[in-house]
């Protein structure tokens, strides 16, 4: 483990706990909090990061997002397999060079883009099709962490990825806008992409809401699906064979005096899934990727096609946000 602060730590609990992977050791530029979680769960703490690189086959990086790029490319240098948390690096040159080392070094590189593991997007995967608009919806109060880039580096390039894993065709038009509140940098965005297929999404993103909701809304010809991914739950609503033309025959003979029970018409089926730590699962699939027994899920290309979006959104916004 590279980096124990919050969110490395659950990395660091979830590794510990492998029957079939040991912790090897953990590195932190604060040596005191380094030794604390070594103790805590039984392993290393290392005081150089290369003592550690010397001692492990695969790495998670979990620091701040403008460390990303010099961390990575030592571990990558070392030939170590690497999961490195989302977004990839800080710019887009800086991940260009992570995803050619990886490749120059012949190991894994996997994007920390977690929401893919969501317990809603699982469970509503039988019933993905070819969307032709989605929104999604995410906010959450502030928080210090991730604060040091723009709202769309620290929260909307989940939804980006989601998106964009979901339709599967080129961006053509990007359209954004966002203002700063309480940081240098972008607090509050929306964002409107429009695909090659012709498919739309608008995204928005908030770090200084009261709550947490994370929601994703997507519009296709099979149904529609509306997913909760805060409580990994989501419904599918598609019309029942033949309803719909049912009563639009029904109408033009003016035999339809009130409007339709919309149950009549519409089927609900609520989406379920294994209960799981989407993280757990994140962490399973990059051990097994590091063996050679699958792909990651989200691929150092993956996160570089990401970062490009969201720099694409930023760039959408004008000179103001792309000097914050």
């Amino acid at each position: 483990m590279i980096g124990v602060g919050a969110l490395g730590f659950h990395h660091a609990r979830l590794y510990a706990a492998m029957p079939d992977v040991r912790l090897a050791g953990i590195f932190d530029t604060r040596a005191a909090r380094a030794a604390e979680v070594a103790a805590q769960l039984g392993t290393t703490a290392f005081p150089t990061l290369e003592a550690l690189l010397a001692t492990t086959d695969a790495v998670s990086v979990v620091v701040p997002t403008p460390a990303h790029h010099a961390v990575g490319l030592a571990a990558l240098a070392h030939g170590r397999h690497v999961l490195m948390e989302k977004p990839l690096a800080a710019t887009i040159v800086e991940a260009e060079a992570l995803v050619r080392e990886a490749h120059r070094a012949g190991v894994v590189l996997q994007t920390g883009h977690v929401e893919r593991f969501n317990r809603a997007l699982r469970a509503a995967a039988p019933f993905l099709g070819e969307p032709l608009f989605v929104e999604s919806d995410r906010v959450a109060p502030f928080a210090v962490r991730g604060s040091d880039v723009a709202v769309i580096l620290d929260l909307m390039i989940h939804d980006i990825d989601l998106v964009l894993g979901l339709v599967r065709q080129p961006v053509s038009e990007v359209r954004a806008s966002g203002i700063g509140v309480v940081t240098p940098s972008v607090d509050i965005a929306t964002a409107r992409l429009e695909f090659a297929s012709g498919a739309v999404a608008n995204l928005t993103a908030s770090r200084l809401a009261r709550e947490r909701v994370r929601k994703l809304r997507i519009f296709q010809r099979s149904g529609y699906l509306s997913l909760d991914l805060a409580a990994g739950t989501g419904d599918f609503l598609r019309l029942r064979p033949g309803a719909l033309q049912a009563l639009l025959e029904a109408g033009s003979a003016g035999a339809v005096a009130a409007p339709p029970d919309l149950s009549a018409v519409v089927e609900s089926v609520p989406l379920t899934a294994p209960e799981a730590e989407p993280l757990a699962l994140e962490l399973a699939n990059f051990v097994a990727a590091a063996r050679g027994l699958g792909a990651p899920a989200a691929s150092g290309s993956d996160g570089l096609e990401a970062l490009r979006v969201a720099y694409r959104v930023l760039e959408a916004m004008g000179p103001k946000a792309r000097a914050m």
